[in-house]
């Protein structure tokens, strides 16, 4: 059952459990207060006869008219009184039927008087009932009555909707003072906490619209501090970030001209290495190598400084197909170098990726790891397998290189903090994982010492391999 909307709300919900609570408190009060009822009532009976047996003991010679008006006026059918340790009926009237219980209220427990009252409440029926008391001003030893339980019934119903309707007023008004009470201490102070965050929201950058604390209350107050330096970091974040953009843009800019620049020295260096002469012999090599270093990286900056890669276009991928194809271009860059190559995936292995930004990601960690081996000089291995666990796929690339050197293990998937490999910038790897993060999975290195390094490739599994297999035939 859907509440309404106004129920919905702090002030509406709070509205509710007072009425809810302040009518249990009157539950807890009504109960004792029917049972004094209850009691008063059968007193006030008790001494109604008492005084119609008083006028009998005075004029022995009463008729029975009178006697019958005096048990009318008192609402008992016959009074017996105990005086000098002598039980004397008093009055007298025919029962109209047999007595159902006693009730003695002299010693009578407050808890007994609880279960009495309750008991008449819910007794529909007219019973008689016997009851003893003290009588007043000590006129004897005790008091004795027989009664009709509906009169005490109905009156205790009377007494009962009136304190119900005592209580419905009692409730309401505490209810509208609170509701008053809440809306001006607590919800409009939060209102303004949302209205100040909607605007803010609408321009993080306009430092105008960063909430200025005000409340009295004190957690409230607290709020309004938290949310003011948020805000505050967060607009300097955004200029910051804004600055670094536009540096960035900067920097693509000239990294595009230096890049053509470049490239021209490059073709004069290359006819430097046709000379004979043995002191440019000598140094070509050098400028060469810087020439094409300094290229690679603005090559590499403007590659880096692009707009984020494009969401991954998910479909079923053979592994052991684009691996097979990553290694056999390694194998043309390897020429007569001893360095071999192994494959550990399965045929019929088939997950879900975007099968060129996973070329790039696995080719890059081949490539770093061939250039790795080759720079040494000495022979060496690079091993690619794969793995399908219960929840992802795992594609291992090991190598048995020399390792990555301290200081790219400590930000080696971070942009211009150091390649993995000497003279690199450290773009590659980054690159790689935001691609593997953009497919929900993550590019760990689990081993690099002095006996290689291994790295792996955690790709989270959409949906079963012959699903999989289903769409590259529907491809196909």
């Amino acid at each position: 059952m859907k509440l309404p909307r106004f129920l919905n709300t702090l002030t509406g919900r709070f509205l509710m459990l007072t009425v809810i609570f302040v009518m249990a408190a009157e539950v807890m009060i009504f109960v004792p207060s029917i049972a004094r009822f209850r009691e008063d009532f059968l007193l006030s009976r008790l001494e109604r006869a008492q005084i119609a047996s008083l006028a009998l003991l005075a004029n022995e010679t009463i008729d029975m008219g009178l006697e019958d008006e005096l048990l009318a006026n008192a609402g008992v059918y016959n009074v017996v009184l105990r005086r000098n340790e002598i039980r004397q009926l008093v009055l007298s009237s025919p029962i109209p039927a047999q007595i159902f219980a006693t009730y003695d209220l002299r010693d009578a427990s407050a808890w007994e008087l609880i279960q009495d009252a309750i008991t008449v409440m819910l007794d529909p029926k007219d019973q008689v009932i016997r009851v003893i008391g003290d009588p007043v001003k000590q006129a004897g030893l005790l008091i004795e009555v027989t009664l009709s339980t509906q009169p005490l019934r109905m009156a205790m119903i009377d007494y009962g909707m009136r304190i119900l309707m005592l209580s419905a007023v009692i409730s309401f008004l505490t209810a509208a003072l609170l509701f008053f009470a809440v809306r001006a201490l607590i919800v409009k102070p939060i209102k303004r906490v949302v209205g100040a965050m909607t605007s803010y929201a609408q321009a993080p950058e306009d430092a105008r619209r960063i909430i200025e604390p005000s409340a009295h209350v004190l957690e409230l107050r607290e709020a309004e501090i938290a949310l003011c330096d948020m805000q505050t970091e967060l607009t300097g974040a955004l200029r910051q970030k804004e600055r670094l953009a536009q540096l960035g843009g900067a920097v693509a800019k000239v990294s595009h001209d230096l890049r053509n620049i470049l490239t021209t020295a490059q073709l004069f260096s290359d006819r430097l290495e046709a000379s004979q002469d043995p002191a440019v012999m000598r140094s070509a090599p050098k400028l060469v190598n810087s020439i094409h270093r300094a290229v690679n990286l603005c090559e590499s900056t403007l590659a880096f400084g692009k707009a984020e890669e494009p969401a991954p276009a998910l479909k079923g991928v053979r592994i052991a197909e684009l691996v097979a194809e990553v290694i056999e271009s390694e194998r043309l860059a390897v020429m007569d170098f001893d360095l071999s190559f192994a494959e550990d995936v399965p045929a019929t292995m088939v997950l879900r990726a975007d099968d060129e930004q996973l070329y790039r990601v696995i080719s890059n960690l081949v490539r770093n790891a061939r250039q790795a081996i080759m720079a040494t000089g000495n022979p060496g291995e690079i091993a690619v397998s794969s793995v399908d666990e219960a929840d992802e796929w795992i594609i291992h690339i090991s190598d048995t290189g020399p390792g990555l050197p301290a200081k790219a293990r400590e930000h080696l998937f971070q942009p211009f903090h150091g390649g993995a490999r000497k003279g690199g910038f450290g773009l590659g790897l980054a690159i790689a994982s935001e691609l593997i993060r953009g497919h929900g999975g993550r590019l760990v290195l689990e081993l690099s010492d002095k006996t290689g390094t291994r790295f792996a490739i955690h790709l989270p599994k959409g949906f079963s391999d012959v699903h999989a297999g289903d769409q590259i035939s529907k491809s196909a």
